[in-house]
């Protein structure tokens, strides 16, 4: 399946002690489901890192364009939240959620674990440079070991900022953003993580990006557009 459309919703959180579990339940039988239900939703993979420190959980929508993350439909989901919706976002820490355009992708299928790694450009005219060496340094990383798929993408913070209802049930936060994340899925946890720091290499080598925040995750649960239309 692969993250199809041409950007991407990443989202990373923690949710508070003793709720992970309401959580896990309301995001998979209802949460996942009634994105994936919005047009321009084409797929969804919930991310789970249980030892990690902050951000344990994440989320990544694939979408058909940018657009998508501030269309008419989805800003009515997100203004409309369920009953179950406004029950759970209370729990939610360290809230980042950022739109990007996807810029370059290498690989095929789905992976079991996903790395993630959110980077700065290094000037504010750097992203000309970064799109110049995207294609090279996707597929660069797709041959290190147990790598299956790449996905570059810049962070379209003007699409996702937007204030909710969604956003006012969640409690204050004002976590720090990204220019640029690398999406990296990997066919075991292991070789992933043997694979990380030589992408990070790769990423700093293009000179456009610095300060690579490197996770690794567990793919929990995916979900795509096609599944919804299957009664």
């Amino acid at each position: 399946m692969g993250l199809k459309g041409s950007a991407f919703l990443a989202i990373w959180h923690d949710i508070a002690e003793g709720e992970h579990g309401e959580y896990v339940e309301w995001h998979t039988r209802e949460h996942m489901p009634e994105r994936l239900s919005i047009p321009g939703f084409r797929a969804g993979k919930r991310l789970h890192s249980p030892n990690a420190e902050r951000y344990v959980f994440g989320t990544i929508y694939a979408g058909d364009d940018v657009e998508v993350f501030r269309s008419e439909a989805y800003l009515e989901r997100l203004n409309n939240p369920t009953p179950w919706t406004a029950a759970v976002a209370p729990s939610f820490r360290n809230f980042l959620r950022i739109a990007c355009e996807r810029i370059a992708t290498a690989g095929f299928g789905d992976g079991g674990s996903m790395a993630t790694i959110r980077c700065d450009l290094k000037e504010p005219n750097s992203e000309g440079a970064l799109r110049e060496s995207a294609r090279p340094l996707v597929e660069a990383v797709l041959t290190l070991p147990g790598v299956c798929g790449v996905h570059l993408g810049v962070a379209r913070s003007e699409v996702s900022r937007v204030r909710t209802r969604e956003t006012e049930l969640r409690n204050q936060m004002s976590e720090k953003g990204f220019d640029v994340v690398l999406l990296i899925e990997g066919s075991f946890r292991f070789a992933l993580e043997a694979a990380l720091p030589m992408a990070e290499k790769l990423a700093e080598a293009t000179g456009a990006v610095k300060s690579p925040v490197t996770q690794i995750y567990e793919t929990a649960f995916t979900l795509t557009s096609e599944d919804m239309q299957v009664q």
